[in-house]
């Protein structure tokens, strides 16, 4: 099985800065990981994308958090992160690090999520 371990979330002042990283731990050799992602869910909303990427670097993001956050990955250390710059009130939630990858080569892509890093940013 594979752990996505989160870790950089806390509290910030309106305005201010985080860097999320999320990293594949596994017992077997991963044989590769297609789009890695982060979502978040704040109190009383269901999950929402905030940016995907690609194994290539092609990056998605939602519109609320364009220009103001980046996603980027190191496939070399299999992990994901997502700079937040300029947060916001209504960027509080848990933010979550989804990865669609497969164990050798015949499997299909398969999706594992982590915990959850708590993110809030105070007004």
């Amino acid at each position: 099985q594979v752990r996505l371990v989160e870790s950089g979330g806390g509290l910030v002042q309106d305005g201010g800065s985080l860097r999320l990283s999320c990293a594949a731990s596994a017992s077997i050799r991963i044989f590769s990981i297609n789009t890695m992602g982060w979502y978040r869910q704040a109190p009383g909303k269901e999950r929402e994308l905030v940016a995907v990427i690609t194994m290539g670097g092609s990056a998605q993001y939602a519109d609320s958090v364009k220009g103001r956050f980046t996603i980027s990955r190191d496939n070399t250390k299999e992990t994901v992160y997502l700079q937040m710059n300029s947060l916001k009130p209504e960027d509080s939630a848990v933010y979550y690090c989804n990865a669609d990858l497969r164990w050798t080569i015949v499997d299909s892509y398969r999706p594992y999520w982590g915990q959850g890093t708590q993110v809030t940013v105070s007004s």
